[in-house]
């Protein structure tokens, strides 16, 4: 007798794209609740490694980069910036953890403090509103009784 229930997981290799779309045998998942039902779910080991974890199913993912990505940013210096997830989370930003990566691709942590989010690009633009350039080429934001350092001008 078949089990009630969702049991799609199982069905082929899961990946949770840099661009922070949900693939399947390297093709995009078109239903955002299922998206959503994954991006919640998602459980990140301490070694990290990913899956998915639904009732009794559970499904390996394979990560292109980080396990969640910062989807929108509201905010100022002034009051401080809230992102909001894949996951429909919200959170405070910890601006001490922005990182400029490669391709100049704007990292944080977030899930307090254990993993990193990658901006997409509408994130990052909300974001880089307030960032300013420094005397000596790096791009810094500036808050309240200090600045947070980006990186440097090429």
């Amino acid at each position: 007798m078949a089990r009630a229930g969702f049991t799609a997981i199982s069905s082929g290799k899961i990946t949770f794209g840099k661009d922070g779309r949900w693939y399947c045998d390297g093709e995009a998942i078109p239903n955002a609740a299922i998206c959503r039902l994954y991006s919640r779910t998602l459980i990140v080991e301490p070694d990290g490694r990913a899956r998915l974890q639904l009732g009794e199913d559970r499904a390996e993912v394979h990560l292109e980069d980080t396990p969640w990505v910062v989807v929108g940013v509201d905010g100022d210096p002034r009051r401080g910036f809230t992102l909001t997830l894949n996951d429909d989370s919200q959170e405070p930003l910890d601006a001490a953890s922005l990182r400029v990566g490669a391709d100049n691709v704007l990292y944080c942590c977030v899930k307090r403090g254990p993993h990193e989010a990658r901006f997409l690009r509408p994130a990052y633009y909300a974001l880089m509103r307030f960032i300013e350039t420094a005397p000596d080429g790096s791009f810094v934001l500036p808050l309240p009784g200090r600045t947070i350092l980006l990186g440097t001008r090429r």
